[in-house]
Formats: structure tokens, C-alpha cells, sequence
């Protein structure tokens, strides 16, 4: 099962000392709007999304339709396709992707020890 990128969102509670912590190992900001509370930071093939008062917990996000650096892929899994798969091996999701719509959309799924998988389609 092909989840698509992989970062981490870290639910932070000062995004300008989180942003000068991550730029000391050596990330540099890629995307995001630090007036609304987000940043995305990149440090070579790893990505971190910093976000400030949006959710309690750190979240591993996958991002199906986007390579490493959230370009577009051609050819990749639906969210809706791997949500069905999910579901179908017994995953239950806090969130599900509405399945009769097409381009972006998202679910929630949570492991065993509590940890948020958010996988989110942006194409």
C-alpha cells in the first residue's frame, strides 16, 4: 500500500521558538503562513509541518498524489481506494474521505497506542 509523502505535524505551542529550534538542525521553511499559525519546514528528504493551536497531538501525516516534495505524482492511490483497503483489513477511522467525491479529501485512522494517522489528499 503506496500512503504517498510522509511528514510529521508537530502540534506546537510557540511556532516562532519551533520554527528557530528546527532551523538549527538545519531545516528551512518550504510553505505555510506563519500568520495563520502553520509552517512546513524541509531539511533534504524529511518534512515537518509546525502547527501552533490547531490540534492537541503530533500526527503522522501521508500525503497520496505527492512525492517528497509535495509535487504531483501521475499516477498514484486515491485516499478513497486506500481508505476502503484500510477498512476492509478491519481499521476502524475516527474521520473517513466522503466516497462519492473525487480530488482532495481525508481520513483518520488511530494506532494502538493512540498516535493520529491522517492521510491527506491535496489533488
Amino acid at each position: 500500500m503506496e500512503l504517498g509523502a510522509f511528514s510529521v505535524s508537530l502540534a506546537v505551542k510557540d511556532l516562532g521558538a519551533s520554527r528557530s529550534f528546527y532551523e538549527k538542525l538545519g531545516f528551512e521553511v518550504v510553505g505555510g503562513d506563519p500568520s495563520q499559525d502553520w509552517l512546513i519546514l524541509r531539511n533534504g528528504d524529511h518534512t515537518i509541518g509546525l502547527f501552533e493551536g490547531m490540534f492537541e497531538q503530533n500526527i503522522l501525516t501521508f500525503n497520496p498524489g505527492w512525492d517528497k516534495l509535495a509535487q504531483p505524482l501521475d499516477s498514484f492511490t486515491d485516499v478513497r481506494e486506500l481508505q476502503r483497503q484500510l477498512k476492509a483489513s478491519g481499521i476502524d477511522l475516527q474521520v473517513e474521505a466522503d466516497e462519492s467525491t473525487t480530488g482532495p479529501a481525508s481520513f483518520v485512522a488511530v494506532d494502538p497506542d493512540g498516535n493520529p494517522i491522517l492521510v491527506d489528499q491535496h489533488v
